[in-house]
């Protein structure tokens, strides 16, 4: 096969070339007749296929797609904490990706969930690397076992929507390393992954499409990553600096504006053809690897049914049982009242490009009515809007008089969480409050089913006599839900993020949703923080109850004392002591007792997810290596190990710790520098509530960098639509945008408040690039340079422009190179 490549490169034109670089239309590659080589289809799966029946562009957006099973998304599926479901899962995924002939599944997504208000968190695993890491190798392993590729997003330190595609994540050298790239690095390690999805945002002022050392140095070099650099759709801010770095792959097509430009650098010597070259050898063995898969896929059929039994599994394992005084599971023959629209209408999934259409989705009523359950129901809401209906509350709560248990179904809609846009506070809307509330005035046996893809806050603990967090359950989600509150499955999922008692307790919080983000927390990001600022949580990082009890005892580790490059096997035992069958996930953490520098309380290092019958006991094993112990060293970058003692704890919980042993590291890191006296804030978190810019700028290295909005008539191609001031022109820009948004939308039927949202937020991020680059050809550069011109100032310089540009020749990629060879000869 290489000499095979390197043959076709040397027969291909520049032009050629450039072309292959980029997309022939959103989701599939360009193929290069001639020469044999063909294209390969892409397709958004995180969580289920989307593949569009449509070619998409700026109109139908997210409109179209074939059905597919649509599982439980990653926050759901991590609270499983089971590495062998979620390799299942992927390997479910790309069964039905075979069957509808896509070669690349586009996830997973191991982005850190820096915060609970990213809109996008529910595509996510967690708020810890190593849980994250773990179960990402798990998802690309299960794709890849079926010979179908994936695509590992967003590289990185991808953490809010609020301008994503300008933004910088200004983030310290350790703190990348140990939180937002440690998943990156285990996946290309362990996993091979055929593609890694380049983020929208910037890196300390860096695009992560442009990043040569994001991209070459540390991916490419240091890891030895073999397979390919795809960019976000839409995240090309300057395609020949990508080139140089390291991007192989442009998406969607930008129908040859681009590849010309790649095609200028190489004539004009900006960009030698050697390195495009270079990049060409590695993006034709990934398309000719993808294409022989795909002939052996030919004519397979997925089961479906089958996929949606295992959908539902997910579901029951990674639901939360948050609270229980004993009213769960429900006993036989009890009077039901349920009430809550999330009933009936079930978030089976987050909103945005992940959107799975469901081939089978059942909602809790619609599985009452199947199995012939009797039960009372009231919506008490509107799903659509956060309006409390005293009437509606008041109905709902009348029909819950004398029942024996009352299901009531709250949480997060897709107008409080989306893609496009992050939260802007941790409530759920008003009307499931009042609902609630109303509903406590005449029935106390209240079940509490909280829906949402992250924390939201739990002010009514005191009202429930259980809580069920099911999260987005996937489309089996009604079913699961069933089986759970009868005690035919036992709840064994555990949190994978904290849920804080209020927003204001999360130090991230202050530095969050800027477009130049500021991490000033540094490596203390969801329980690492609150465990060093000793603050208390509403649940903790691995929190979750279960229908029976488990013990632990017996810990034992294989040796006292370590050097490094040995191996630590630390063992226990689980026992089974309550009435029920059950799993428990058993977490491994490891505390540096006596560290010079700046350091989490603990960190989870291990995990097994243990399935016990009554009275059943077992032994786990969990073997530790040098990272267990490691830090990121900036001053020597390399993974490095202090001398000293460490803890390791076992719990059922981060705040749960039930075993403890201490063993001694003989570390090798010796060059460690001293911030105690440059950054003392970072020492000092029980008694700080922000982190001054002093101690983040020493941490960093250097200054951050400064967001500067663009002045009035000084925009530029990477200015979003965001950011014009409302004046002159631009005020008229700014009207356009928000009214072709929802034009976007297509059927009136599909024009819901939280799609509308989510579009017209979204258009409020893209920048002037993006209107060409993301058209398909249908609206040329030189159309939005004359835009660029009149929302500048020189009205008539751009609107002439644009009228020229109607009237050039049109060039169309497609028809170029999608026409047989031998019809290109007579043209």
């Amino acid at each position: 096969m290489e000499q095979k490549i390197k043959d076709i490169i040397s027969q291909l034109t520049l032009e050629e070339k450039a072309a292959l670089c980029s997309g022939i239309s959103s989701w599939d590659t360009t193929p290069i007749k001639r020469l044999g080589i063909p294209s390969v289809n892409m397709a958004d799966g995180p969580h289920g296929m989307r593949k569009e029946a449509d070619e998409a562009n700026f109109a139908n957006l997210f409109d179209t797609s074939y059905p597919a099973t649509c599982f439980p998304p990653a926050a759901t599926l991590a609270s499983t904490w089971n590495k062998e479901l979620v390799y299942k899962t992927g390997k479910a995924i790309a069964c039905e990706a075979k069957d509808q002939d896509v070669a690349v599944v586009l996830g997973p997504g191991v982005n850190i969930k820096r915060s609970p208000l990213c809109g996008r968190n529910f595509e996510y695993f967690s708020e810890d690397p190593y849980l994250t890491a773990e179960l990402g190798v798990s998802y690309v392993n299960g794709v890849q076992s079926e010979n179908v590729g994936t695509s590992v997003k967003h590289f990185a330190a991808n953490s809010q929507e609020f301008r994503r595609l300008i933004s910088s994540s200004e983030v310290d050298e350790r703190a990348l390393r140990e939180i937002y790239l440690y998943a990156f690095e285990q996946i290309v390690k362990r996993a091979n992954p055929y593609t890694i999805m380049s983020a929208y945002n910037k890196i300390n002022g860096v695009y992560a499409s442009e990043d040569k050392y994001l991209l070459k140095d540390i991916l490419k070099k240091e890891w030895g990553y073999k397979g390919i650099v795809v960019s976000d759709w839409g995240a090309v801010s300057d395609r020949v600096e990508g080139v140089k770095a390291g991007l192989h792959l442009e998406m969607p097509s930008s129908n040859g504006t681009r590849d010309i430009e790649i095609v200028n650098a190489v004539k004009d010597g900006v960009l030698l053809e050697k390195d495009l070259d270079a990049i060409l050898v590695e993006l034709l063995d990934f398309i000719f690897k993808c294409d022989e898969n795909l002939t052996k896929n030919k004519k397979y059929k997925a089961d479906y049914a089958a996929n949606h039994i295992l959908a539902k599994e997910v579901a029951n394992e990674g639901t939360v049982l948050l609270k229980n005084d004993g009213i769960l599971p429900l006993k036989e023959n009890s009077s039901l009242a349920v009430v809550g629209k999330l009933a009936e209408h079930m978030r089976y999934q987050g909103g945005g490009s992940s959107n799975v259409i469901p081939k089978h989705e059942v909602s809790f009523l619609t599985h009452l009515d199947t199995i012939g359950v009797k039960y009372s129901y009231s919506p008490g809401y509107a799903i659509e809007c956060d309006k409390v209906s005293e009437l509606m509350i008041k109905e709902a709560a009348n029909s819950t008089v004398g029942k024996d248990v009352v299901l009531v179904y709250i949480g997060l809609t897709d107008e409080f969480e989306s893609e496009s846009f992050d939260r802007e506070h941790l409530e759920i809307p008003k009307a499931h409050i009042a609902l609630l509330e109303e509903v406590y005035k005449v029935n106390k046996n209240i079940v509490v089913i909280l829906v949402g893809g992250s924390p939201s806050n739990i002010n009514y603990y005191d009202k429930a006599r259980a809580i069920l967090y099911t999260g987005l359950t996937g489309e089996a989600g009604g079913e699961s839900n069933y089986e759970l509150l009868t005690g035919k499955a036992n709840p064994s999922g555990k949190l994978s993020e904290t849920f804080p008692i209020d927003l204001d307790d999360e130090m991230s919080t202050q530095y969050f949703g800027s477009p130049y983000a500021e991490y000033r927390e540094s490596i203390f990001v969801g329980y690492r923080y609150f465990d060093k600022a000793k603050k208390q949580v509403r649940f903790p990082f691995g929190f979750g109850l279960s229908y029976t009890k488990f013990e632990y005892s017996n810990l034992k580790v294989s040796k006292k004392s370590l050097k490094c490059g040995e191996k630590l096997v630390v063992s226990f035992n689980i026992k089974n002591i309550g009435k029920y069958a059950g799993a428990e996930v058993c977490q491994l953490y490891v505390s540096n007792k006596n560290s010079k520098q700046i350091m989490a309380e603990k960190e989870l290092k291990g995990f097994e997810k243990v399935y016990l019958r009554e009275g059943e006991e077992k032994t786990v094993e969990i073997e530790l290596d040098d990272r267990s112990f490691s830090f990121y060293n900036v001053a020597d970058k390399e993974w490095q190990i202090e001398n000293g003692f460490f803890d390791i704890l076992i719990g059922s919980s981060s705040r749960h710790i039930l075993l403890k042993e201490t063993i001694s590291h003989e570390g090798n890191a010796k060059n460690i520098t001293d911030f105690t006296l440059s950054a003392p804030s970072y020492f000092n978190l029980e008694k700080v509530d922000s982190i001054p810019l002093n101690d983040f700028e020493n941490l960093l290295g250097r200054p951050v960098n400064i967001y500067m909005r663009p002045k009035h008539k000084e925009y530029t191609m990477d200015t979003c639509m965001g950011e014009l001031h409302p004046k002159g022109f631009a005020r008229f820009l700014l009207w356009t945008v928000k009214v072709s948004s929802q034009h976007f939308l297509g059927s009136k039927e599909k024009k819901t408040k939280a799609k509308k949202k989510m579009f017209y937020e979204g258009a409020l991020n893209i920048p002037f690039r993006n209107l060409y680059a993301q058209s398909m050809g249908h609206v040329s550069k030189h159309t939005i340079d004359g835009l660029l011109l009149m929302t500048n100032g020189r009205f008539f310089k751009g609107f002439f422009k644009i009228i020229s540009s109607a009237f050039e020749k049109k060039f169309d990629k497609k028809k170029l190179y999608l026409t047989p060879p031998e019809n290109q000869k007579d043209k």
